[in-house]
This record gives structure tokens, sequence and C-alpha cells, in this order.
């Protein structure tokens, strides 16, 4: 994929902005940190060239001037909302931040549990936080929120909340996922400040949708693709007009609670400085963007992959039929159809040759295909010895490598050898090696197998390559994808009869 996007630049630029927003408030500036703060794939994969640790980038660069408050929403623990990308919980997420954070010299100052009601979940989560020392607060549902201001600014409300002691002028605002509780903790503490005579501002951090370019511009409309399941929106802000008469994109949530929020904020700082949603945001992406052709295709690419995913976690019980339906009207404004995705049809192709050969585990042919960093495609099919993820991946590595397709990398005995610890010891009802398995007999005939040593080493080139399946993963072949760094999609079909499969 063509790169689209100066990195080095929006990095340059966002600092200043934000830098600029501190330096309009007194003492302090709340700032809400929207989206991923390390390994943003989506903006990664929308604006080519993006890097999806910048953010943690711009932190390093600020760490003198911030503190770092981390926000969870107790609800999204107790029903163990899940991040896609990773297959991890949010509660995981969180643990997993924090030790990236400190990893790269960030120390986060406090984690605020948001509407903390002392669900089970929640509370064991606050004492293994407390008890690894890390500082945790536990914050209600804001009395009052949205419609009655006085009660919301008002002891009862916003100063019902503990107060987070920070020591720097800039306090990150974040936490996994929407709805985490980022703007309620930020105007819980404006209230505090204000009440203590301290002068101190709220801005908000968010990439998307992207303010400065068209409201149908494909890298906001594959924001919108995104966020279907939540039934986000974008939309022409009409604060910003009215106000500049200049448009300005802003997504639905931020402009439905604008009056609401200028109303709080005007009740506890006298003049917030805001006019729009718009004005309140310091997001300097669309000035990144470097070849506007490259991100066009590349947000197509995308939702395309959202349709995948979110017709494989309908048929799975995740999301409903209205989610499909909005991200089928988005690629109908722009003239998509999934075939458009160029690993599609040949994976489908690939499941179908495998029928017509009758090599098929559990009596279902499955089909795959990646797309490699030249433009090749190569397709794997599944079989009684190995799934199709597996058959994929080495077919991929043998091409890199240059290694002829009769040459086996795996050894006869060590594919027995595993059929046999599944078959015998654990007693597994399919014996067909999964991605990981695969992987794991990979490295160890690279061990006496010098050809295999060689496909070995070309696997890290599969980083960012385009796969699709005809059936959705088993948890071994997702995982080893996931891992492989692969922008996976699938169809909507079960890989196998069974309903419980691991």
């Amino acid at each position: 994929m063509k790169n689209g996007f100066d990195n080095e630049k929006y990095l340059r630029l966002q600092t200043e902005a934000i830098l600029k927003r501190v330096g309009k408030f007194g003492d302090k500036l709340y700032l809400e940190f929207g989206g991923k703060i390390i390994y943003d794939y989506h903006a990664a994969r929308v604006l080519p060239g993006f890097h999806p640790n910048v953010k943690m980038q711009l932190l390093q660069q600020l760490k003198d001037k911030a503190d770092i408050i981390l926000c969870i929403y107790a609800g999204d623990i107790e029903r163990r909302k899940i991040r896609a990308d990773f297959g991890i919980t949010y509660d995981v997420d969180a643990l997993k931040l924090i030790d990236d954070l400190k990893e790269r010299g960030l120390s986060v100052k406090a984690v605020v549990i948001t509407r903390f009601d002392g669900q089970p979940s929640a509370t064991i989560f606050k004492n293994k936080l407390q008890h690894r020392g890390i500082t945790v607060y536990t914050h209600r549902y804001t009395k009052g929120y949205p419609t009655d201001v006085d009660t919301v600014v008002s002891d009862q409300g916003y100063g019902a909340n503990d107060y987070i002691e920070t020591d720097k002028p800039l306090v990150v605002v974040t936490g996994p996922g929407p709805g985490s509780g980022k703007l309620a903790t930020c105007l819980s503490q404006l209230y505090h400040d204000h009440r203590r005579g301290r002068k101190s501002g709220y801005a908000k951090f968010e990439t998307f949708p992207i303010w400065n370019i068209p409201l149908k511009h494909p890298v906001n409309v594959a924001y919108e693709a995104a966020t279907s399941d939540i039934r986000d929106f974008n939309l022409i802000d009409p604060f910003h007009l009215e106000a500049y008469q200049e448009t300005a994109v802003n997504y639905n949530r931020d402009v439905e609670i604008f009056p609401v929020l200028r109303r709080i904020l005007v009740k506890i700082m006298d003049d917030p400085l805001y006019k729009s949603p718009t004005d309140m945001g310091v997001n300097c992406a669309g000035f990144g963007i470097v070849d506007d052709q490259a991100v066009k295709e590349a947000s197509r690419q995308e939702i395309i992959r959202r349709y995948f995913r979110y017709r494989c976690e309908h048929v799975m019980g995740f999301v409903d039929k209205e989610t499909i339906q909005r991200v089928e009207l988005l690629m109908d404004d722009l003239g998509l159809k999934p075939e458009d995705r160029p690993v599609v049809e040949p994976a489908r192709q690939a499941a179908a040759q495998g029928q017509d050969c009758g090599k098929g585990n559990d009596g279902i042919f499955c089909g795959t295909a990646i797309q490699l960093p030249d433009g090749s495609i190569i397709i794997g099919k599944n079989s009684p010895q190995m799934h199709a993820a597996s058959s994929l991946v080495l077919n991929a590595v043998k091409q890199l490598a240059g290694i002829p397709d009769q040459i086996h990398l795996l050894s006869p005995a060590i594919i027995e050898s595993i059929a046999n610890l599944d078959r015998q010891i654990l007693k597994e009802k399919t014996v067909s090696l999964d991605l990981e398995e695969t992987l794991i007999a990979l490295s160890i005939s690279a061990m006496t197998n010098p050809t295999a040593q060689m496909a070995l080493e070309r696997l890290k080139e599969l980083h960012g390559c385009e796969v699709h399946s005809t059936h959705i993963p088993t948890p071994g072949d997702e995982e080893g994808l996931r891992k492989l760094g692969v922008n996976l999609t699938s169809d909507p079909n079960f890989s196998s009869h069974s309903l419980f499969v691991v």
C-alpha cells in the first residue's frame, strides 16, 4: 500500500497544537484522549504511513508536562467487553496499557473506575490494582446528568467524586473504548479545581472523524463503518457553521451533547472559550495527509473489512442485523462490493477446489488467500492433516523464500506426533494442525532442517498482509494470524459442525 500520510509532520503539528491549547488556560488542561493510545491499527490502515504507536510517541514528547489518568467503565469490566484487535477484555487491555506506558518511561497517575456501583468483577479489578501499588478511584454515576445541570455542577454531582491529585500542567485522561467515562472525569476535576480557586480547562483529542476533510471522504466513512455497532454517524457541525460560517465534520454524540456540555462548562468556568464541539478538539490528522488517493483507497478497503467482521459477529450473536445494514449502505454510497477486496474470490475458489478434491476436514471445505507485499496472491486449503490457515502460511513463506512447492517444511514424524498427542492424550475430536500448532512444528523443524529455517525467517514479512478465509477461524488459527499481524476477514461460515470449538 502506497503511503498517504506524513507521520513526522503530524507528530510535530499535533504536539504544537496541544501545547498551544495548554497555554490558553491558567493552571492546568484536562485533555480527553480518545481512541487507542497504542496499537491504533484502524488509523494505520486508513491512513497508510500513520504509525500505530504515534500517540505513544506524542506522550513521550509531552511526558515532562503531562500526568496520565486511565478511566474504565465498571459495566465493561462486568460484561467482559472485548477489544477485537487483540481478543482481550477491556480490563486486561487497561493492565496492558499500564505496562506499555511504563516500558516507555510513562506512568499512570491513577486509574478511575467510572459508574461504579459495587459490581463484583469491577471490585476484583480494583483490588488487583491496589495490591500492585496502583492508585484507584471509584466514581459513581453523576447525579442529575445530563439534564439537571444545577445538580450536576454541585457537591451532589461532580463534587461527590473524589478529587484526583495531579502535578503537571497537562493531564491526559484516557481509557479503553467509548463510554469509559473520560469526559465525566475531566469535568469532575474541573469542578474541584475551580472550587479550589485553580484555573483549569478542558479539550478533546480524537483522530476521527477528521474535521477538515469532506463529510463523505472515505476516511470519515470508514470511521462510521467502524462504529456502526454503537450507531455513531458523522455530520456537519451546526454550531461551528453558525459561529464561523465554516464547515467542519464532527460526529453525532459530540454534537448532541454540546449544548449540555457548554452549559456545564459555563457554570464551572464562566467562559469555556468554545462555540462549537469542533472548537474543543485539537486534532491535526487532516494536515498529515499527503496523498489523498492512497488514503481514499486504503479507507475503502477498511470499510469492506468492517463489513465482513460485522457479518461474522452477527452469526456469532454479538451484533444485530441493523449494524450490517448500516455498513452495506455506506458501501453502496461509495460503490463498493465485498469482492473488491482482492483476496476474497481466490479464497472462495480455493474452497471450491478442496471440495472437488474431497480433502476437507469434518466435511467442511475451507479456503484461504493472502496477498503478499509484491501483490501476488497465495491460497491455502484445509485437509485431514492441517487447517486452511496452516496451509496458507506455509505456502506463503515458501513463496517468499523461493522454496519449491513439492518440498515439505514439516517432517511427517512431527505432524504425526502432534496428531497422536491430540488424539490419544488430549482426546480431541479432530487432529488436523491449527496455525498455532503449525508454527510450533515449523520452529521445531527449523532446528534440523535448513529449508524450514529459511521459511521461518520469512514469517515476519507477512505482517500487514491481507488475508481472507471462507470460514470463521478456530481460536488457534485466529490467534496465530493475529500474532503474525495480518489483516484478516472471513465469510460468515462456521469451520466446524460442532457447537463447541476450542
